[in-house]
C-alpha cells in the first residue's frame, strides 16, 4: 500500500467513523422522543401479558416478534431518512456490529432487540414484571445511617446551662 492509498483509506476510514457517530447520535434523540416512548410503551402494554418467564416459547411470540420489528424499525428508518437522506438501515446494522462497543448500551440493547427474540422476550419479561409490581425493590436493603455524632440531649437544652 503506498502513501496515498493509505490516505485515501484513513479518509474513508474517518469519513464512516463520522457518518456512523452522526447515526447514533440520530438514533439517541429517536429514543429518547416522548413519539418513540409512546409507540413502544403501547405496543408492549397491548401484548405484554402473552410473555411468560418459561424456557419454551410460544408459538404467538413470533408474530408479536415481527410486528414489533415492522413497526419500531420502520419508524427508526423513516425518522433517520429525516435526517440523512438515502439512510440504508441495513447497511447500519452491518456497520453496528465493528462498532458495538462504541455504542451506548441502551442503544444497542434496544437494537438488539430487532436481531435477538431473546433480548426482545427480556425486554416483555422485565416490562411485564414492572406493571406488576414484580420489579426490582431496592428499599428492603437499604439502611441510613447518620455520619455525624449526635449527643443524647436535644440541641435546645444544651443551650440552657447554668
Amino acid at each position: 500500500m503506498d502513501a496515498l492509498d493509505k490516505e485515501s483509506f484513513a479518509l474513508s476510514s474517518s469519513t464512516c467513523d463520522a457518518e456512523f457517530d452522526a447515526v447514533v447520535g440520530y438514533l439517541e434523540d429517536i429514543i429518547m422522543d416522548d413519539e418513540f416512548q409512546l409507540l413502544q410503551r403501547n405496543f408492549m402494554d397491548r401484548y405484554y401479558q402473552e410473555f411468560e418467564d418459561k424456557e419454551e416459547n410460544k408459538l404467538t411470540y413470533t408474530p408479536i416478534f415481527n410486528e414489533y420489528i415492522s413497526l419500531v424499525e420502520k419508524y427508526i428508518e423513516e425518522q433517520l431518512l429525516e435526517q440523512i437522506p438515502g439512510f440504508n438501515m441495513a447497511a447500519f446494522n452491518t456497520t453496528l456490529q465493528y462498532h458495538k462497543d462504541e455504542v451506548a448500551g441502551d442503544i444497542f440493547d434496544m437494537l438488539l432487540t430487532f436481531t435477538d427474540f431473546l433480548a426482545f422476550k427480556e425486554m416483555f419479561l422485565d416490562y411485564r414484571a414492572e406493571k406488576e409490581g414484580r420489579g426490582l425493590d431496592l428499599n428492603s436493603g437499604l439502611v441510613v445511617t447518620s455520619l455525624c455524632k449526635s449527643s443524647s440531649v436535644p440541641a435546645s437544652q444544651n443551650n440552657l446551662r447554668p
